[in-house]
């Protein structure tokens, strides 16, 4: 099963380093937080990944394209007026990525629809590229699979910053909403699961994930939400980024699930 990372936005609270980089590729202990995101699907048997790209996204594309040069020892030969390469020993992953140029302008859920052909008419998973948590893959994909319904996603209680969900006692997610004062509900936090239908909640590239797509699912009573009691934590701003950095040197980062 594909994993789909949306890379393409702007990152303008992060802006200190996300004029020179897309979001995704600001590094978060030395590795890029898209690196730390692939790490954890990796962990649980899923290698293979669709980034949609956008913004600078020429950067996403070298990094992959060095990625197996600056993971290996080599050797550089230039003796006898050769010019040979050799490699002794690479800590790569055994990773296949496809990168998409899904537009500068392209809206979240626009991006989705852009790399349909990719997904080949198969089941999905789908997460930002903007946060760390240590999910379980396993059992959501176990959750989404006795639901029976077309879209899952990953819940979290992270306080009153994002738009909420309204959840009924067996995970169905009856609301998708903007938040409102008083609000104390669950937030979505990417770690989906989509069936390929749901490509066709997706209108075009003007439309935004969080809004119609998921709006719709859920009047339409396919939308559930796997509750996630673990950590998470996105890096919108340098103090995020600062208090996760602080977590992977004193070696508590819970999401570093694939060094337990």
């Amino acid at each position: 099963m594909k994993v789909v990372i949306l890379a393409g936005g702007l990152g303008t609270r992060i802006s200190e380093e996300s004029q020179f980089k897309p979001k995704p590729m600001v590094e978060l202990c030395g590795m890029p937080i898209l690196w730390h995101i692939m790490k954890l699907y990796s962990y649980y048997g899923f290698h293979e990944f669709i980034i949609c790209a956008g913004y600078k996204q020429h950067v996403i594309k070298e990094y992959f394209a060095d990625y197996f040069l600056h993971t290996s020892d080599i050797t550089y030969d230039f003796s006898n007026g050769n010019n040979n390469m050799i490699v002794h020993y690479n800590k790569s992953e055994p990773w296949k990525v496809t990168v998409v140029d899904t537009g500068l302008h392209t809206m979240t859920g626009g991006r989705i629809k852009r790399i349909k052909e990719y997904v080949n008419n198969e089941r999905f998973m789908l997460t930002y590229g903007d946060g760390v948590s240590d999910v379980n893959i396993k059992e959501l994909l176990a959750f989404h699979d006795r639901s029976g319904k077309t879209v899952t996603i990953s819940a979290y209680n992270a306080g009153q910053r994002f738009g909420v969900l309204d959840i009924n006692k067996d995970g169905l997610i009856t609301e998708f909403r903007e938040k409102t004062q008083g609000d104390g509900n669950m937030i979505n936090i990417g770690y989906m699961v989509c069936e390929p239908e749901f490509m066709d909640y997706i209108s075009g590239d003007e439309a935004v994930l969080e809004k119609e797509p998921l709006e719709t699912a859920a009047k339409n009573g396919q939308l559930m939400a796997y509750k996630h009691e673990g950590f998470w934590q996105c890096m919108d701003t340098v103090r995020e980024k600062e208090q996760l950095e602080k977590m992977w040197s004193s070696g508590q980062a819970p999401w570093k699930v694939w060094d337990k």
